[in-house]
């Protein structure tokens, strides 16, 4: 008796997943082009892109563009650390996730938790 093996998949990604990941993870793409004729090097191309959230590139110290304005709330946020709900996958700011809970779901951390268990 011979059984197949065959690969399976879990779940099947859409683009808007692939594209979640990569703006998540970040996206680095490093390439050197050279053209030479007979051993002499008639152009040379460095390539050097980042494609990554910003909320990535800040996590990672990549360099924003030149004239960029900090201070705005939309880059504060980006700067803020965010960790993954448990239950419903969102990001949300570690801080506020650990010590009230998800927003999205009402997930609650045991640390959240611990003053509601006292109060009762």
């Amino acid at each position: 008796m011979t059984t197949e093996l065959r690969p399976t998949r879990d779940h099947v990604d859409s683009l808007a997943d692939v594209i979640d990941t990569i703006l998540d993870k970040g996206l680095v793409i490093n390439a050197d082009i050279v053209v030479s004729v007979v051993g002499v090097e008639l152009l040379g191309i460095k390539i050097r892109a980042a494609l990554a959230s910003f909320e990535t590139a800040a996590r990672y110290g990549l360099e924003f563009p030149s004239g960029a304005n900090l201070e705005l709330p939309a880059w504060q946020e980006a700067q803020t650390v965010k960790e993954t709900c448990p239950q419903c996958d969102k990001r949300v700011a570690a801080e506020e996730l650990l010590g009230t809970g998800c927003p999205w779901c009402g997930w609650m951390s045991a640390r959240a938790e611990a003053p509601a268990m006292g109060a009762a």
